[in-house]
């Protein structure tokens, strides 16, 4: 028996609102958009697509108190491009008791929620997940 990881739950006061970061921050789509869940995917027939899971945001009272348990990695290309990217977007560099001389940065969405941007791999370590990344086809649903 094979089991798929189906979504990530994120509770939200703004649903539509994180979702549109998050569609925006990743490069995905919104394929639900009605309070109270919003749902943020890769785009069809990406490779991503049926693999990553999606993100599922849920319209909950409250805004979040403390540190997250559970976050998002993001490895750009560019971190410096990307964070000043995330930033555009809304997301704001965080202090979580990380302590200085990291190679990663913390930042949080909107709703504060934490997520970490950590440094492009090295060229080689790029190159083998590139070469896997783009050996990689994705599933077909359209019966062809």
């Amino acid at each position: 028996m094979g089991l798929r990881m189906g979504a990530l739950i994120i509770d939200s006061e703004a649903p539509g609102r994180l979702a549109r970061f998050w569609a925006e921050a990743l490069g995905w789509v919104i394929s639900h958009a009605e309070d109270p869940e919003w749902v943020v995917e890769p785009p069809a027939g990406s490779r991503e697509d049926c693999v990553v899971p999606d993100l599922l945001l849920i319209k909950v009272p409250g805004c979040k108190t403390g540190k997250n348990r559970l976050h998002l990695d993001l490895r750009p290309d560019d971190q410096s491009a990307e964070i000043a990217r995330l930033e555009g977007l809304g997301a704001r560099r965080v202090d979580i008791g990380q302590g200085d001389n990291r190679s990663w940065v913390v930042m949080a969405d909107p709703e504060g929620n934490e997520f970490c941007v950590q440094p492009a791999h090295p060229p080689q370590v790029h190159a083998d997940w590139l070469r896997a990344y783009e050996s990689h086809q994705p599933v077909r649903t359209d019966g062809a």
